[in-house]
């Protein structure tokens, strides 16, 4: 059968014969949550899958975050939890750095066993999104940021987690140390091998920043011409830190927000269009007079934000992430060179001109906000919304919020019931991805937490 994704047996025998050492390979595929599923084969099997793919149970794309199955997805016996069919994806067979016996990973996405795409698979709601884009000659690139701590594995006397120690000298810091590249030093030797990682996996990851909470770090991305390249590399670079950070003794953590007093990991999408020519069309005729297509692209961006949210806060600690001058604003503001509102224009050559989003969290799962936003965009292109006036000075005063969700269960029931979130995910991944949303929150509100034993435990 000739594969859907595109791949084809050669990539496999000429992988194999570069790299003989490779005795195993980690198959992955990601779900609604962005968690890798899949399996680890045996070397010999590799070819087999580019010739015939690897059949998957339709259930593995209808998981919580427990990676337990979700009835109201009707992904499990509305149809008998029967097999599809994993293909690779092309580009995606790298070896891995630092693994003993040395394995390889390759990316999967799922099929129907006809070929066509099951529509409940992530990467394939942002393929729609950027197959319609360029039906339109519109070209979306971009980078994603990755944010994230490194935790001890050890809580602390109160039980809370704690920064880790350098694993150059066991040195603890418990400052914030922003941009502090002293700081940067005691972890040396893990961010190697983090580069080094990448590099096998043909990802340009570039600055290691030290960012503003004790133990948090920024990693940046080389700008993509694709931005289904630009979600693969921040799956793929999430995998690398934390295998390498468990390498050295300690925990790469993508919690929206670990440490309750200071600011949460985002994970800002820059984004850009080109047209049938590869221009830029975000870029303007005289600098600062901003042209219509970007201003229209915030417009939409602005207007769906709201019924969006899940999308780029999808967990019950993603909400903690939002809190007054945190960096992380949640009102649909707009503003040019400043990071206190959610749709940023970065100051810059023109000719590079983009909108950053930074509303999510290093917790969402990157193809589904890369499908939302580019629909949002081509929302506010299509219909020419109008953003309103820039915000100057500090978003976290804008008072319109254009129907933000106040809280999770909020977010969940907008979610629900927008049609614009059903057309830009697909009617599929819509369903899948807010019941499995429902049943996450279902089990959080019964779960009786430290926080109810301390506040109540002795006193009512």
């Amino acid at each position: 059968m000739i594969s859907p994704s595109g791949s084809t047996p050669q990539e496999a025998i000429d992988f194999l014969a570069a790299h003989p050492e490779i005795e195993a390979v980690d198959i992955v595929l990601h779900d609604a949550n962005g968690i890798g599923r899949g399996k680890i084969i045996r070397r010999h099997e590799l070819l087999s899958i580019y010739e015939g793919g690897r059949h998957m149970p339709i259930s593995i794309l209808g998981l919580d975050i427990c990676g337990e199955d979700v009835h109201e997805t009707g992904l499990i016996w509305d149809q008998g939890d029967g097999d599809l069919r994993a293909w690779p994806i092309p580009g995606t067979l790298v070896p891995l750095h630092n693994t003993t016996p040395p394995r390889a990973e390759v990316f999967m996405s799922l099929y129907t066993l006809e070929g066509a795409p099951m529509t409940s698979d992530p990467r394939h709601a942002l393929q729609r999104q950027v197959d319609a884009m360029a039906a339109e000659g519109l070209y979306p690139a971009g980078a994603f940021e990755l944010e994230f701590f490194l935790l001890a594995n050890e809580r602390d006397g109160n039980g809370r987690v704690q920064p880790a120690r350098d694993v150059l000298d066991g040195r603890a810091s418990h400052k914030t140390e922003v941009y502090s590249v002293d700081h940067l030093h005691g972890m040396l030797p893990l961010f190697s091998d983090i580069y080094k990682g990448a590099e096998l996996a043909g990802i340009k990851a570039e600055t290691m920043i030290s960012e503003y909470a004790p133990g948090q770090y920024e990693l940046t991305l080389h700008y993509r011409e694709n931005v289904m390249q630009a979600a693969d590399d921040l799956m793929r670079l999430k995998r690398i830190v934390r295998a390498q950070a468990r390498a050295h003794g300690v925990t790469a953590c993508f919690m929206a927000k670990p440490i309750e007093q200071y600011a949460g990991s985002g994970m800002h999408f820059h984004v850009s269009l080109c047209d049938r020519d590869g221009q830029n069309v975000f870029v303007e005729a005289v600098e600062g007079d901003y042209n219509d297509n970007i201003l229209h692209a915030l417009g939409g961006m602005r207007e769906t934000m709201g019924e969006s949210m899940l999308v780029f806060a999808p967990h019950a600690n993603s909400w903690r992430r939002f809190s007054n001058q945190s960096y992380a604003p949640v009102s649909p503001s707009w503003g040019v060179n400043n990071r206190s509102v959610a749709l940023r224009i970065p100051a810059g050559s023109i000719k590079a001109r983009r909108i950053e989003h930074r509303p999510a969290g290093v917790d969402a799962n990157p193809y589904l906000v890369g499908a939302t936003i580019l629909a949002a965009i081509r929302h506010g292109m299509a219909n020419r919304i109008d953003p309103g006036p820039e915000t100057t000075g500090n978003g976290y005063d804008a008072d319109d919020n254009l129907n933000i969700p106040g809280d999770w269960k909020e977010a969940i029931k907008a979610a629900q019931a927008s049609e614009f979130l059903k057309s830009a995910l697909g009617e599929d991944m819509h369903r899948t991805f807010t019941a499995v949303k429902a049943a996450e929150y279902a089990r959080v509100a019964r779960t009786i937490s430290d926080v109810d034993f301390d506040l109540y435990l002795y006193t009512v």
